[in-house]
């Protein structure tokens, strides 16, 4: 990535059409429909702990982390995360995932889970969330449920179905 000079920013209300555009192109319609979004829809993600990836003002690439919960335990959902294709394969995301990990971990969060592959996301710190032992509603592929853990033993024995956490956001 050292011919791309990329900007990591904290998301600010502005830039929520921009990322909604850049989730149309990316995803497309069918996204609506994925586990993820359906909680999506139900909390907002927190500003604070959501990042956009700029080449001068040109969006690039976006992330955001939503607070959810499992069973008990409260927990971070990464995602999505999204980048223009002519600027895949060249670190953006990873830089978009680090940059989101070390500010929720400065922030005391010590879970954080999405769904996604995991050759891709283990380069990060994300390992597959045993089957069987966590649930999102809805369809879901069990073994692209992933965990990192941003305290050690943290995710030891969590259990239960994701959900939404709307006492993070009160």
């Amino acid at each position: 990535m050292t011919d791309l000079s990329l900007t990591i920013l904290t998301e600010n209300a502005g830039d929520a059409q921009a990322i909604e555009r850049l989730h149309e192109r990316t995803f497309g319609p069918g996204r609506y429909v994925l586990s993820a979004y359906r909680l999506r829809e139900q909390v907002d993600h927190i500003l604070d702990l959501s990042f956009t990836a700029r080449i001068g003002t040109l969006l690039v690439g976006s992330v955001r982390l939503l607070p959810i919960c499992i069973g008990d335990k409260r927990a971070l959902l990464l995602g999505p995360l999204t980048v223009e294709p002519p600027f895949r394969s060249r670190g953006v995301g990873r830089a978009l995932i680090e940059r989101a990990l070390k500010d929720a971990k400065a922030k005391g969060h010590r879970i954080i889970v999405l769904v996604g592959d995991e050759s891709y996301y283990s380069r990060v710190g994300f390992k597959q969330i045993p089957k069987g032992t966590v649930t999102m509603p809805g369809p879901v592929d069990p073994a692209r449920l992933l965990v990192c853990e941003l305290a050690s033993g943290a995710s030891d024995n969590i259990s239960g179905t994701i959900r939404p956490d709307w006492i993070a956001v009160t």
